[in-house]
């Protein structure tokens, strides 16, 4: 006796650039028909989840990501509240979103962020999908916090790296979590923007080893070779998390398969 479809749910997690081997896991579901009902993402694991909601395909992303650089990304002010402005990321998601509302999305998405004056972890699920993105991957001190309404947000990962619990109240049924941050290990940091993001990637690890990652199969990719702060390996990433997918599909397939069947059929 079968169960009805059981919802799969998605929940990206963040790590600067080493995210970007979410669109290699992203290529991997899409040619192997994983069915994907929800995603939740924090940081890049919004980014690339935000993107995929809207309908953009994985292989035109991965084209376009060759073709930026940091300097294409970046846009220095007056540190008062951080080094970038975040203007030009706002224009470039803006575009790649088609300025789309969380209605309008293919997919049902939210992404995770910290009102950093309340200390409280939000999950944005109304308005501009852009704005929620952009919000979700202001790492403090790297990029202004994003004000919204009466919230200063910050990236969620300050909190949450991986957003399992907010795919499990969007009502995913299987959860598939993809960790792309730091989990120990030796990372050089040779300047500034590496000293801070290094320091948070830490927090974050000291916070995610103290939980369980309650998704039903968790992928993560070995990139801790990776520069958080470069996009120069942007193709390796994708590389890498092409690898960390495919190893992983025969347990979701599996797994997705006992979800459909009734405890003792």
């Amino acid at each position: 006796m079968m169960q009805p479809e059981p919802k799969v749910g998605l929940a990206l997690g963040g790590g600067a650039f080493r995210g970007l081997a979410h669109i290699g896991v992203l290529q991997v579901f899409n040619e192997a028909k994983i069915p994907v009902h929800l995603v939740s993402g924090c940081s890049m694991g919004a980014l690339i989840g935000g993107l995929y909601c809207s309908g953009m395909d994985m292989r035109l992303i991965e084209r376009y990501v060759y073709t930026l650089d940091e300097r294409s990304l970046a846009d220095v002010i007056l540190p008062r509240q951080g080094l970038l402005g975040g203007a030009r990321i706002e224009n470039i998601l803006r575009t790649l979103t088609g300025n789309k509302s969380f209605a309008q999305m293919k997919i049902p998405f939210s992404a995770l962020a910290v009102d950093i004056e309340r200390g409280e972890l939000t999950t944005l699920t109304e308005g501009p999908v852009w704005q929620a993105i952009r919000a979700s991957i202001s790492i403090p001190g790297v990029f202004r916090p994003l004000r919204l309404g009466d919230r200063l947000l910050v990236d969620g990962g300050v909190l949450c790296r991986v957003p399992t619990d907010a795919a499990r109240a969007m009502g995913a049924d299987f959860i598939i979590s993809v960790d792309v941050g730091y989990h120990g290990g030796f990372v050089p940091c040779d300047g500034l923007s590496a000293i801070i993001m290094q320091a948070f990637a830490v927090m974050e690890w000291a916070l995610i080893k103290e939980k369980i990652i309650t998704s039903d199969i968790n992928i993560a990719p070995d990139l801790l070779h990776i520069n958080m702060v470069s996009i120069a390996q942007a193709a390796e990433c994708v590389e890498i998390g092409r690898k960390a997918a495919l190893e992983a599909l025969p347990a979701i397939q599996e797994g997705i398969a006992k979800k459909r069947e009734l405890p003792g059929a």
